[in-house]
């Protein structure tokens, strides 16, 4: 059995361990609610966008722009991973990755990836054979200027030829509790719904429609990507806290049961003085 004072040592040590987790816990909290507060601001961008697309497309049907044509042939598929730079936050990356690779697997054709986010970039390193962008350090104010990088490339992978599918892979924000793994098609985009009020907008065109419509399809694509790395960021924050939380209550634990052992010990080393003081002074009696 370990001496009392190693105990205490221990003590020590996972009391100090519990002050770290419990601070963590409380910034990633603070940081969970911006970050909620951006997720809900996002999701209104990207369905005014949509719902604007949806209108130019009923009222110009014969143009067919090459992001909402899908190609007879599938020879490559690319897939765009966004995971949290750091660890610490339970299983959401090892979900989110689980996602990725499944994809590759289930795929019969080539795959290559892109990277948001260094865990990702890592990990496919090891999965595909061409990882044509890849970037890191997303700050936890993200803006759209964080991701134009990897979105651009593959979008003009996409134009060129050289894939003829992209899919976009991260956590979706569900609840404080819960962050759900998502795998979604983003290239070709899927057709927007019809407007629900036909008649009730028009639009005056600079310089004219198609421009508009294909500038206005790659803002949607850039948006779907930011909004997941914004999902993301919330479902970051959010899992490192239940993390931290159950960190901290795990420690706590320890340190009682940390306690006992020590009790028991000290116990134990004065009940055995005793009986050395005792046999001593039976001895010279």
């Amino acid at each position: 059995m370990a001496t009392a004072k190693e105990i205490r040592g221990q003590i020590k040590a996972v009391q100090n361990t519990a002050k770290i987790t419990k601070a963590m816990e409380l910034v990633a909290a603070s940081k969970m609610r911006k970050a909620q507060d951006r997720v809900l601001a996002g999701r209104a961008y990207a369905e005014g966008i949509l719902r604007v697309i949806g209108n130019l497309m009923q009222a110009h049907p014969e143009y067919r722009h090459p992001f909402i044509v899908a190609r007879e042939q599938v020879k490559k598929i690319g897939v765009i991973v966004v995971t949290t730079d750091k660890g610490l936050c339970g299983g959401l990356n090892t979900n989110a990755l689980k996602k990725a690779l499944d994809l590759v697997k289930q795929s019969d054709v080539e795959v290559e990836a892109y990277t948001i986010g260094r865990k990702g970039g890592l990990f496919m390193r090891k999965c595909v054979r061409e990882l044509p962008a890849a970037t890191d350090d997303i700050p936890d104010a993200v803006e759209l200027k964080d991701v134009m990088g990897v979105v651009g490339v593959a979008m003009d992978r996409y134009l060129s030829g050289e894939v003829d599918r992209v899919y976009l892979v991260y956590s979706e924000f569900v609840n404080t509790m819960t962050q759900r793994a998502k795998c979604t098609q983003l290239l070709p985009c899927l057709e927007a719904e019809e407007p629900s009020h036909p008649g009730y907008w028009d639009y005056i065109y600079e310089p004219d429609s198609k421009s508009a419509l294909d500038a206005l399809l790659r803002r949607y694509v850039e948006s779907l990507v930011y909004h997941a790395v914004v999902e993301n960021k919330a479902c970051e924050h959010s899992a490192r806290m239940v993390a931290m939380k159950s960190a901290t209550d795990n420690a706590k634990g320890i340190v009682r049961e940390l306690k006992i052992t020590y009790n028991k010990a000290r116990q134990a080393s004065i009940t055995q003085e005793i009986a050395e003081i005792c046999s001593g002074a039976a001895a010279s009696a």
